[in-house]
């Protein structure tokens, strides 16, 4: 299995949240585990938002951040190139997605196309994850919308400023 992840659901990995176990579940599955670039700085955005919110201590922080930036190398890196933001440009409004999940999924579909096998794409935003589904990616989790409600009402919706990890995760 090929998964490509955006910042919601990467930052999982580091942070006990809503979804960690089907992020950890998801990735103990995979072949091949990738990301755009951008991820590493709204992980560490993400991180940053949870201690100066207080959903973190600074350890817990500093700890979360030193092993997101240990693991960095191991996840292959998709590169933000003219042509991903050009086909972002285009998804942005085919799917009404914003800037960064137009290139989170430009970068998967892309990288689907010349794989040309099945890329799952994990995220957290209800928004990236139909829009991946339309864009014939495989979105996971698979019942995304059913996980949201049962979670805390509110906590996954978009924000004006982001939308990379829930509103005390940004």
């Amino acid at each position: 299995m090929i998964l490509y992840l955006d910042a919601s659901a990467l930052v999982k990995r580091y942070v006990a949240e809503p979804g960690t176990v089907e992020v950890f579940a998801v990735m103990g599955q995979a072949d091949t585990i990738g990301t755009g670039l951008i991820c590493r700085a709204e992980v560490a955005a993400a991180l940053a938002k949870a201690v100066r919110t207080r959903a973190l201590t600074y350890g817990e922080g500093s700890e979360s951040l030193r092993s997101f930036r240990h693991d960095w190398p191991n996840i292959i890196q998709l590169q933000l190139t003219e042509q991903v933001v050009a086909r972002a440009d285009a998804l942005t409004w085919d799917y009404s997605l914003r800037g960064y999940d137009a290139v989170h999924l430009a970068s998967a579909v892309i990288w689907q196309e010349v794989v040309r096998e099945p890329v799952t794409l994990v995220t957290f935003d209800k928004s990236l994850w139909e829009a991946a589904k339309q864009a014939g990616l495989i979105a996971y989790p698979p019942d995304l919308p059913a996980l949201l409600a049962a979670w805390k009402p509110g906590l996954y919706d978009r924000t004006p400023s982001t939308n990379t990890a829930p509103r005390n995760h940004e």
